[in-house]
């Protein structure tokens, strides 16, 4: 059974992860608007993700004899940039999601709970690719330095995300 403390972290790191889910899904639509199909897929694809990590959580908090309780998740912004500035934002963000998660699992530390630390070393885990990668795409952005045919073979190359099991 879930402390309540932990039910409580657990409904809000469901929030962040949906709240994740509708940035990424705004950057998608900026792609879009944008004409660069490929870095608009990557990032509808890492919404999905977003969403995933989500359910996990919701699964999970469910299978503990828990309650979630879904929140409001604020509106994502509309505009963001250049393609270098989205990634770094991107990276920003998934920062930002450790930090959160780290301190889920120092809460579950504290309350003795094996189960709920077990359950999110997998999460843990998975910050550690979410982090490398949008900083490897930021530094292909920064090599690129604005030149519009490495900019298009960048969103080519983006676009692939799926194709290969990405």
């Amino acid at each position: 059974m879930l402390s309540n403390a932990l039910q409580d972290a657990l409904n809000d790191q469901i929030q962040v992860e949906l709240h994740s889910a509708y940035i990424y899904l705004a950057m998608s639509a900026h792609f879009e608007a944008a004409a660069l199909p490929g870095c608009a897929g990557w990032m509808k694809h890492q919404a999905q993700e977003e969403v995933g990590h989500a359910m996990r959580l919701f699964d999970f908090v469910n299978d503990r004899g828990g309650r979630v309780v879904l929140k409001a998740i604020d509106q994502p912004e509309k505009e963001f940039g250049s393609p270098q500035e989205v990634f770094e934002a991107a990276l920003k963000h998934e920062q930002y999601v450790s930090g959160t998660i780290h301190n889920l699992y120092a809460l579950a530390v504290k309350e003795n709970d094996y189960p709920t630390q077990s359950h999110l070393q997998w999460f843990i885990d998975e910050q550690v690719e979410e982090e490398k990668t949008a900083g490897d795409i930021v530094e292909l952005f920064k090599r690129a330095g604005g030149h519009e045919a490495a900019l298009l073979m960048i969103d080519q190359q983006l676009g692939q995300r799926g194709a290969e099991g990405q």
